[in-house]
């Protein structure tokens, strides 16, 4: 009798991971088939154009006719091409100068929305209004600021009793011009991500800190700051790829002139393929882009995977 009544518990048991595995297949299968969608417009879309243009990197193609293999050629001649490191230089120095003054101009403008002022719905929407515009536009606006001749800045130059500033003729001024439009663009995007970071901040924490007798500077320092330190490094990170990636501001407002003195890595790129019809060489420096763009990738997802684990109980 105890075998009879033991024989359907085993059999239930011996079914069970069977059963289980089915199910997680199942799963498996329905959860494919939903992603088969997005998975064929991300391999059409990206997949694919990446190893095409990883291949066209290796070639030596005018865009007509057929390609020639050349192997490592062209990131040879990248290596020893003096606009290419002055491109990647003025890209670094786009992306130093560009990061820290978003940021801090971003969180200032934060720290400012997040109190109850009069008005402060409109003025977020204000600082936020030109980072949804096109970057076009926003070059456009820029040309339109920065005219050598017919520009507010000079004309406010002139009537101050000054010559103006040569923003299309010299160096200095066009590059000062693009990290002016840049920063003004990107200025609403980390002002609302510093939001976001400012009010999930406990208000428990700044009324202990009153208590203890902090001023408001000491409770930016010890309290805000630090809560504010995963933000900021997203921020970062973001800001970085963003700036390695800049064409439309660059490409309408100065071209990469005067000379190469604002050419960046993208523009020179576009310059090479579409211009000078180098295109395998141009493939060459969007793969060099595309290494640096994912390597600070890879280095967000790195450390926000660690925080992660550290997080978890």
């Amino acid at each position: 009798m105890v075998t009879e009544l033991a024989r359907p518990e085993a059999a239930a048991t011996a079914r069970g991971p069977a059963a289980s595995a089915r199910r997680r297949r199942r799963s498996a299968a329905v959860a494919y088939l939903l992603l088969a969608p997005n998975l064929l417009l991300f391999s059409v879309f990206m997949i694919v154009p990446l190893v095409w243009v990883v291949v066209l990197s290796l070639q030596s193609y005018s865009g007509f006719g057929s390609a020639e293999w050349v192997g490592t050629e062209n990131y040879t001649t990248m290596a020893q091409d003096p606009v290419f490191w002055r491109a990647a230089l003025n890209t670094a120095v786009f992306a130093a100068v560009t990061v820290p003054l978003s940021l801090a101009l971003g969180l200032g403008t934060a720290l400012l929305l997040n109190r109850h002022v009069p008005g402060r719905g409109f003025f977020r929407g204000l600082y936020y209004l030109p980072f949804v515009i096109s970057g076009v536009v926003i070059a456009l606006v820029g040309k339109w600021i920065f005219d050598e001749q017919l520009g507010v800045v000079n004309r406010v130059i002139r009537a101050l009793g000054g010559s103006g500033v040569g923003w299309q003729s010299e160096g200095v001024p066009a590059l000062t011009s693009l990290i002016v439009m840049i920063v003004w663009a990107r200025l609403g995007f980390v002002m609302v991500v510093y939001l976001a970071g400012l009010q999930g901040v406990p208000g428990e924490y700044y009324e202990a800190a009153r208590v203890d007798g902090a001023t408001p500077w000491q409770q930016f320092r010890y309290v805000t700051w630090p809560l504010l330190r995963p933000t900021t490094f997203f921020l970062v990170v973001l800001t970085v790829i963003e700036s390695f990636q800049v064409f439309d501001v660059v490409y309408v407002m100065t071209r990469g002139g005067p000379g190469n003195a604002t050419q960046v890595l993208v523009t020179y790129a576009y310059a090479t393929g579409f211009d000078s019809r180098r295109q395998g060489y141009a493939a060459a420096i969007g793969v060099v882009v595309y290494l640096v763009v994912l390597t600070f990738t890879v280095l967000w997802w790195r450390v926000q995977r660690q925080r992660g684990a550290e997080a978890a109980p």
